[in-house]
């Protein structure tokens, strides 16, 4: 009995691209994950209606190095690092709603970056709750988290005048995708 290696072969090689493309996507996987981050600022009572306001949070440490190792990657061998969600919630005073707000933009900035804009909602109705989705923009941010430290600057335009400072809380995740095994 004569075996015919050539097709033996091809076989085989067909089996492995399939097995190898499989598992590459699950490995993938793997390498893919959120980090979340949060922060805060304040607007403060009787704002000026319609005049943007800028607000800035305090620098946010990224420890990203150890968000990587905890992930089983490394700075560089990220692909795409960007914005999942970012989402705003009043935490006082108890009550409040967005509903004094127009328009909102979100900035990220780093050392030695230009600030960008990550996320926005605009023309906000007035009978919005105390939670706020933000729309963000699709970029690569990955030189962002790879740094020790981010800002995050506020920019607000305000249609109501509030008697109280209102806290705001700025939960943000970021989407990390890796290379899988340096690849």
């Amino acid at each position: 009995m004569r075996i015919n290696t050539s097709y033996i072969t091809s076989i085989f090689t067909i089996g492995l691209l399939i097995f190898s493309g499989s598992c590459g996507d699950k490995l993938h996987k793997y390498t893919q994950f959120t980090i979340d981050y949060s922060s805060s600022f304040v607007v403060p009572s009787n704002s000026g209606l319609s005049l943007p306001l800028d607000f800035y949070t305090p620098e946010t440490e990224t420890n990203s190095e150890q968000e990587f190792a905890v992930n089983n990657t490394r700075k560089d061998l990220l692909e795409k690092v960007n914005v999942k969600s970012i989402k705003l919630k009043i935490t006082s005073p108890d009550g409040q709603t967005f509903g004094f707000l127009n328009d909102v933009y979100i900035y990220l900035k780093a050392d030695g970056l230009d600030e960008v804009l990550v996320a926005q909602r605009e023309n906000i109705p007035s009978d919005v709750g105390s939670t706020l989705d933000l729309n963000v923009m699709d970029q690569d941010l990955q030189e962002y988290i790879k740094k020790d430290k981010f800002t995050l600057r506020a920019k607000t335009i305000t249609d109501k005048v509030t008697n109280r400072d209102v806290a705001i809380q700025i939960n943000t995740q970021f989407f990390v995708d890796a290379k899988v095994l340096g690849q």
